[in-house]
């Protein structure tokens, strides 16, 4: 079909009633891999009774992230599974209310203030593996979760969460498991199904974790967490946030904070176990450049190599594999239509491993990240933290975290995989491992 905005883009007919809804459910990577090789670089295919229209091309990416962003909001679905946890939080909110939350909450990521976390990082990464054993087994997303939410914990909130972190890490793992399809979703929502029930447990539990973080801060404030800062905050109008608005953004620091940097040293030391050659390039830099002595900010400019490792690893494997976006009105998207009220899905997880943009892309080759190779690549066939207005406001937090945890235990100890070389993926918000990733501690020599 054609009219004057753009043609219907192609796609599969699916069957009555579900449309493509079974297999997209039974593996969404591997469906959204086909639509982008069988139907090009803007595909629409039908999730119910719901449109969706996937963009492969980073050209179409940048349009919709960037150039025209203001056509564009989060939409019904990102909503429906993020709302009733992170409520009206910046991840969620749309128009002059985002804008004027963003604005109050950027000033806790400005980079003079995340540098001064960076020995705060390392301090906690030591302490976290100082009772590691030579041939222990760990669960590494378990403990890098564990980790990182204590970071989180102590740079944004100025509280300490290690002892909440097998409570935050169950509920967590609920919310994430219901934002996946279920044929229960197919209910009326007012079934109370099992799983909605843990569902609303889990969420209860984390607003009691956030609650008493925000009763802390109001109690003793301070110069520096975040918490102190967002209940002082005011706007030009000289309003301050409700409670609610507190609790929101609060909530939402606290699972993208710790869940993405998580998952995303997760993989890279699942990639590291399984690419001996590059585990001992990354080792000598650190030998060289930092000796006997731990990684400080200072000295990140020159761990080259350690930043391509990351870089690499947040390609193959992005912790965010796709990003959703619903027109506010009808657009035009190369040749094609996307009309209004569509579901537009833009996968990292697919554009990342397009072999236009990257030579052998299935292969985990961190020396393919040199200055030259960057400024060939189209601006937006790599785009691990988003893009444009509505980028991920942590990305440097999350960057400094990742190089910083990365460089400290790769000085002590050496991890070999124990569980499957092949990872299963739950794609839910984030691309989680289905199973725990086993691995085995050595100590480095």
């Amino acid at each position: 079909m054609t009219t004057s905005n753009g043609r219907t883009p192609p796609g599969p007919d699916g069957l009555p009633i579900v449309g493509n809804l079974h297999e997209f459910a039974g593996d969404q990577f591997r469906f959204e891999r086909r639509m982008a090789r069988e139907y090009g670089d803007v595909a629409r295919w039908r999730m119910g009774d719901q449109w969706m229209y996937q963009l492969s091309h980073p050209d179409h990416v940048e349009h919709v992230l960037v150039r025209n962003n203001e056509n564009y909001v989060k939409g019904e679905v990102f909503q429906e599974a993020l709302g009733p946890v992170t409520g009206n939080g910046i991840l969620n909110s749309e128009g002059e209310f985002w804008r004027r939350q963003r604005h109050l909450v950027e000033p806790a990521f400005h980079p003079e203030r995340i540098s001064a976390y960076a020995e705060m990082m390392v301090d906690v990464t030591e302490r976290h593996t100082a009772d590691w054993r030579a041939g222990q087994t760990r669960n590494v997303h378990a403990e890098m979760a564990g980790l990182t939410l204590e970071i989180v914990g102590r740079a944004l909130f100025g509280v300490d969460l290690s002892d909440a972190s097998e409570t935050v890490g169950d509920a967590l793992e609920t919310v994430m498991a219901h934002s996946e399809f279920s044929l229960t979703d197919l209910l009326p929502e007012r079934v109370p199904t099992p799983g909605r029930r843990e569902f609303e447990q889990a969420v209860g539990t984390l607003d009691s974790v956030v609650a008493s973080i925000v009763a802390e801060r109001r109690r003793n404030p301070t110069d520096e967490d975040v918490v102190s800062m967002l209940l002082a905050a005011r706007d030009e109008a000289g309003e301050g946030m409700t409670d609610q608005q507190v609790h929101d953004e609060v909530m939402t620091l606290l699972l993208a904070g710790h869940e993405t940097t998580a998952l995303a040293l997760t993989f890279t030391f699942f990639l590291l176990a399984q690419h001996r050659d590059v585990e001992r390039k990354l080792v000598a830099e650190l030998d060289e450049e930092l000796g006997d002595e731990p990684p400080t900010i200072a000295d990140l400019d020159d761990l080259t190599y350690l930043d391509r490792v990351v870089e690499e690893s947040m390609r193959l494997y992005p912790p965010v594999p796709s990003i959703v976006r619903e027109p506010v009105a009808d657009d035009r998207v190369g040749d094609y239509r996307i009309p209004a009220g569509a579901t537009v899905t833009m996968s990292q997880h697919v554009v990342h491993r397009d072999p236009r943009w990257y030579d052998d892309p299935m292969a985990f080759r961190p020396e393919r990240w040199t200055d030259e190779f960057r400024q060939s690549l189209p601006r937006l066939a790599y785009f691990p933290f988003a893009a444009g207005p509505r980028r991920c406001v942590g990305d440097r937090f999350a960057l400094l975290e990742a190089r910083l945890v990365l460089a400290t235990m790769l000085q002590e100890h050496r991890l070999e995989l124990v569980s499957s070389p092949d990872l299963d993926l739950r794609p839910s918000i984030t691309a989680r491992p289905r199973n725990p990733v086993w691995m085995r501690v050595r100590e480095r020599e």
